[in-house]
């Protein structure tokens, strides 16, 4: 991400990425991240970054800062685990979400004992170019794992390991 965040500011002058790190390491530390709800910074040091536009303007957080401000800092960091196991908990939320929105449009190929089907021909030198891409027919004739199987060839020769369903395509004679 730093580097293409690095490409992207750098179109014309390719030389002068070092003058641009650290502006480009700034927006990455500061920018939140969709998975946890928080920023870089937030994680390491249980607070917010002030931003250097921020520092001039009169709000409540550069108001508070002053002679209490190591009590402030000192509870901050007391939170940081608190802090960190919520992201967590967010995190775990996000990328079940991620996986059931992948996982809605698998649909894994299910062959069973007997069915008739065609296997991908692997190597590129075992077949032409203009030759089919699959090998057909081989018949099913178990289960190997959750989507792989053993095939037996036209001849009744047993195949010498066994197949994943994503390389077979159901033959229809």
């Amino acid at each position: 991400m730093i580097v293409q965040a690095l490409k992207t500011r750098l179109d014309a002058a390719k030389g002068k990425w070092a003058d641009e790190l650290p502006s480009v390491l700034w927006s990455y530390r500061t920018t939140t991240r969709s998975g946890t709800g928080e920023t870089p910074f937030s994680m390491v040091y249980g607070t917010e970054a002030v931003l250097p536009a921020e520092i001039g303007q009169e709000n409540a957080r550069i108001m508070a800062y002053g002679a209490n401000n190591q009590e402030l800092r000192a509870m901050d960091l007391d939170l940081l685990e608190e802090h960190r196991s919520r992201a967590a908990i967010r995190l775990a939320a996000y990328r079940k979400r991620m996986t059931q929105a992948y996982n809605k449009r698998v649909y894994p190929k299910v062959f069973q004992e007997g069915d008739l089907v065609m296997r991908k021909i692997q190597h590129p030198g075992e077949r032409e170019k203009l030759e089919a891409k699959y090998k057909d027919p081989f018949k099913v004739i178990g289960k190997a794992g959750i989507t792989a199987y053993y095939l037996k060839d036209a001849q009744g020769k047993k195949g010498k390991r066994p197949w994943n369903a994503q390389h077979l395509k159901k033959y229809y004679p």
